[in-house]
């Protein structure tokens, strides 16, 4: 409806709303078409450009796969244990006087450890010695009798009876007299049991009874933790000796793995090493020894023993470690270092650089592992070169630019979140392949 000429403040302040309306529309039209004009602008300055090329090389190691021996070895833990383990325990009973052997000591067979007072049992074999020679007097004399008793039956002046009768006791006392040296051996034993020595050479442990304590055939009657509570203890030995040189592991296999085992065994033998928790030191090498003789129906696996020389003493008893079995060897496979297999959805592959320095997505199947390096069965040729470092950041048909060959002692890490602090590529763990960027 039109406005009445009645109402010219109204005309007047409706005319002034619009023109400043109008003021504010422009001015936000004009940046509307700023901003939309700088926004062309910014995209065809980026158009004039080749896509990606103001992208950088990728900065890797690499190494080419080789053609070599691979071998191929069992990796299980394993319990160190001695080849023989001995409890001291006293042959007679009596008092301990004396303990001739310092804790940890390393001693040799016959070497004295303790010893219990002898002087009663050298007084048992004073009274054997007596008595042999009291039984050796009578039989002497028997026997001068026996010879006088048949000159006369000869010669026809005693009775036949008599003479038989003497012979008897001539015999009797011969029986006496061996049972005496007998008892006098014995009582000899017991004397010399009083000097406990070592029945094998190896390491003594922690002393079990201390000098004045009773001991007897079963251990001592008193001594060991419990005597500090003024009990008897039950039975421990005089101490425990550990046979370390050489010394013996046990572990267990797979029954799956058992056949590769005994084949190899029975053609040669069975080389083992030993190495620490951390699998980065070599503790020692040896050989198997013995296979057990039934599988574990509980566990599916068969406990194996093995040998090792020990000349460093790097084995304890009762030590957990690390056990490689080599099983195999295959003359000549395809091998790259572990840390260029990566594992995606769908199985392991490597990246391959070619002339122009291009990665590729190769599938891979990988076979027997060897500390650092892995054998590829298949999709791979020695001499191509693949990516050891630096995998999280590539992608098939990447650029990269070679900073370090693989093993190099220069050799940095291309990407530090792709390095673990030991170290080995992320994701290594025994040898298994590090887990990549999927292609």
């Amino acid at each position: 409806m039109p406005l009445k000429s009645g109402h010219p403040e109204l005309r007047q302040s409706l005319h002034g709303l619009t023109r400043i309306f109008n003021r504010y529309w422009t001015l936000a039209a004009a940046s509307v078409l700023l901003i939309l004009g700088t926004s062309v602008y910014s995209f065809a300055k980026e158009g004039e450009s080749a896509p990606g090329a103001n992208i950088p090389p990728i900065p890797v190691t690499a190494t080419a796969a080789k053609q070599q021996s691979m071998p191929v070895w069992i990796d299980i833990q394993g319990t160190v244990i001695p080849l023989n383990y001995v409890n001291v325990m006293p042959r007679v009973a009596g008092l301990l006087q004396s303990v001739d052997f310092r804790e940890g000591q390393t001693v040799k067979e016959g070497q004295v450890l303790a010893t219990i007072d002898p002087r009663p049992f050298r007084i048992q074999v004073d009274q054997a010695q007596a008595q042999l020679l009291r039984d050796e007097a009578q039989l002497s004399g028997a026997q001068s009798d026996l010879e006088r008793y048949e000159t006369l039956l000869i010669q026809d002046s005693i009775a036949v009876q008599q003479v038989v009768d003497q012979r008897s006791t001539v015999a009797q006392l011969k029986g006496t007299v061996a049972s005496d040296k007998a008892a006098l051996e014995n009582a000899q034993l017991q004397l010399e049991w009083t000097r406990i020595t070592s029945p094998r050479s190896g390491i003594v442990g922690l002393r079990q009874v201390d000098v004045g304590n009773m001991v007897g055939t079963n251990g001592a009657i008193g001594g060991g933790v419990s005597a500090l509570s003024g009990t008897a203890s039950a039975s421990p030995p005089i101490v425990t000796i550990a046979q370390v040189q050489p010394i013996t592991a046990t572990f267990a296999i797979a029954q799956n793995q058992l056949p590769a085992v005994l084949d190899r065994m029975r053609s040669a033998k069975l080389p083992v090493q030993a190495w620490d928790q951390r699998r980065t030191t070599l503790l020692d090498s040896g050989k198997v020894i013995a296979v057990d003789n039934q599988i574990n129906t509980a566990t599916g696996t068969v406990m194996i023993k093995a040998q090792f020389a020990n000349s460093r003493l790097t084995l304890f008893p009762n030590q957990f470690v690390n056990v490689r079995l080599l099983v195999d060897t295959v003359a000549s496979a395809i091998v790259v270092p572990s840390a260029a297999i990566a594992s995606g959805s769908s199985g392991n592959y490597v990246y391959v650089i070619d002339d122009a320095n291009k990665v590729s997505v190769r599938p891979v199947t990988t076979g027997a592992v060897n500390q650092d390096y892995t054998a590829v069965s298949t999709g791979l040729k020695a001499g191509e070169r693949v990516v050891t470092d630096g995998l999280d950041r590539l992608k098939a048909g990447s650029t990269i630019q070679v900073v370090a060959q693989y093993g190099s002692n220069n050799a940095a890490p291309a990407d530090p979140k792709n390095r673990a602090k030991d170290g080995k590529p992320e994701g290594m763990h025994n040898g298994q392949p590090n887990k990549g960027t999927s292609p």
